[in-house]
């Protein structure tokens, strides 16, 4: 009769230890790849720096990611999925394009440097393509001709991107609050205020409007400014 049993090891012999390491994925690279970027920055973030938190090598990635420039859009797209759209409101179109713009600006705020590398990127990836098209549904409910809420798009995302690539400048230069950028700005008004009132007239008696507002408020009359010029082609 054959026993069952197993057959033990040979005492020399080291027992094999049970590797602990999940099997590598596309999901797995950008999870990591995302915790890189907000813990050190888009500066940081590199192929061989996943792979040391991965505990691999760097060619082990190319399997499931072709590049860094792969790399990058899929993690703009994992950070699109966390924008929500509303559903079109044709009496609140403008109301609803603020909004993804917000929307937009405070996923891009919560992972450092990520629209840096989002402003020359055409959105191809499920969630990117899922957000441009709920935006355009609201124009077109807004009665913008095709064209214009095409352009339009466009150029809305570049203003919003460009708007938190800046607030992540602010974070570099160790402006991480809003308190730490209004105190930067008063030294700012104090300055012009300061300048010779008969070379600089305008400046020093709006020195307080200049400075006033904060990002929110800021950024927000930049959206309006938009679809009020927006709101002229469509009235054509």
């Amino acid at each position: 009769m054959t026993g069952t049993a197993e057959i033990p090891n040979p005492p020399w012999r080291r027992p094999r230890k049970e590797s602990r390491r999940r099997p590598l994925s596309q999901g797995l690279i950008v999870d990591t790849a995302m915790r890189i970027l907000d813990a050190d920055g888009l500066d940081a973030l590199s192929m061989r720096r996943v792979a040391q938190e991965l505990r691999t090598g760097p060619a082990s990635l190319y399997a499931h990611v072709a590049n860094k420039g792969e790399l990058l859009e899929l993690m703009i797209d994992r950070v699109v999925g966390e924008i929500e759209v509303p559903d079109p409101e044709p009496e609140r179109w403008q109301e609803q394009i603020v909004q993804a713009a917000r929307g937009v600006h405070r996923a891009c705020t919560r992972h450092r440097g990520i629209a840096r590398a989002a402003l020359a990127n055409i959105p191809i990836g499920p969630n990117s393509l899922r957000f441009a098209e709920a935006v355009l549904a609201i124009l077109r409910a807004g009665g913008v001709p095709d064209r214009s809420a095409a352009w339009f798009l466009d150029r809305l995302s570049l203003y919003v991107l460009a708007d938190a690539f800046e607030a992540y400048v602010h974070d570099e230069r160790g402006r991480r609050t809003e308190e730490d950028a209004q105190h930067h700005l008063s030294q700012i008004g104090a300055y012009y205020a300061s300048l010779p009132p008969d070379r600089f007239p305008n400046i020093t008696s709006m020195a307080a409007p200049l400075i006033s507002g904060d990002g929110d408020d800021r950024l927000a009359f930049g959206v309006e400014l938009m679809i009020r010029g927006l709101v002229s082609y469509r009235d054509r």
